[in-house]
């Protein structure tokens, strides 16, 4: 408990989804300001134009009390039928390079007012066909390489701070798992091959794409293992359930003590966790 009082002041992560356009929880109905999508920031392609909207919201967020956004979203807009990145304007462009120069400047906004920016969604959500708040999302046959680099690009200037991966199926990768749950996506790609180190948070496991096809234990046990450093948990909605949080806690803790998750894995994703909070 000693050794655990020096973190008591270190602060909660209040965390928001706040992309600009139709993706912001944040209202402009509700008095909130309005923030132009990533699709229309990358038509514009003004890095100057970038930098004072999203300086803008980054700003509201520290006023409001929020250090962490689920922003912002780095995929390609490979298809833009996508239904839930490319029709929504979630994605700057279906170019890499334009990608990776409007997320420097919406992440360095971010860090400017404090606020912790995270990447999504990891190894790439731009070139399917379905939605993952639905079903599982099958890249297999339109995944392109190219998809990685943001990521790559955004590392090599030491500009990824989190990653949001996103529940990516791809046989070609893992024929087992999604990437939310693969040891071959998070360890062999974004650990090795990308050399990320820090904060990997999952995508809701609530979504249909892992609650059809894995139990809450298993989702949880599987993250985990597979690299997750925070889960997260965001549809509690249509089947309320206040326990949620003490049943996570609690199926965290028997897998630790049965030895399904080891000590070191958690140790691992709490010395992340406070890395990040510290910086």
């Amino acid at each position: 408990i000693s050794d655990l009082q020096k973190f008591s002041s270190i602060p909660l992560f209040i965390a928001v989804d706040a992309e600009g356009g139709k993706i912001n929880r944040l209202k402009e109905n509700y008095g909130f300001l309005k923030i132009p999508s990533h699709k229309e920031l990358g038509k514009i392609n003004d890095l100057n134009f970038t930098k004072q909207e999203i300086s803008k919201l980054s700003k509201q967020l520290k006023d409001l009390g929020f250090n962490v956004n689920f922003a912002p979203v780095v995929d390609l807009n490979i298809n833009p039928q996508n239904p839930i990145i490319g029709k929504l304007g979630r994605s700057f462009s279906s170019d890499p390079e334009i990608v990776f120069s409007h997320a420097k400047v919406f992440i360095k906004a971010h860090v400017e007012n404090r606020v912790i920016p995270i990447v999504k969604h990891f190894p790439g959500h731009g070139s399917s066909f379905s939605d993952s708040h639905l079903e599982m999302v099958d890249v297999t046959n339109s995944w392109k390489e190219d998809e990685l680099i943001p990521y790559k690009k955004l590392k090599n200037e030491n500009l990824l701070f989190g990653v949001m991966v996103g529940h990516i199926f791809n046989k070609k990768i893992d024929k087992d798992y999604p990437a939310t749950l693969s040891l071959k996506f998070l360890q062999e790609i974004l650990r090795k091959e990308i050399g990320f180190n820090g904060v990997i948070i999952s995508d809701d496991l609530q979504m249909g794409a892992i609650k059809k096809h894995y139990s809450l234990e298993d989702a949880i046990i599987k993250a985990i293992n597979a690299g997750c450093d925070v889960l997260l948990f965001s549809n509690n909605i249509e089947e309320y359930d206040e326990n949620l949080p003490y049943k996570v806690f609690d199926i965290i803790f028997q897998a630790v003590k049965e030895g399904k998750i080891s000590k070191e894995r958690i140790f691992e994703a709490f010395e992340r966790v406070i890395n990040l909070k510290k910086e």
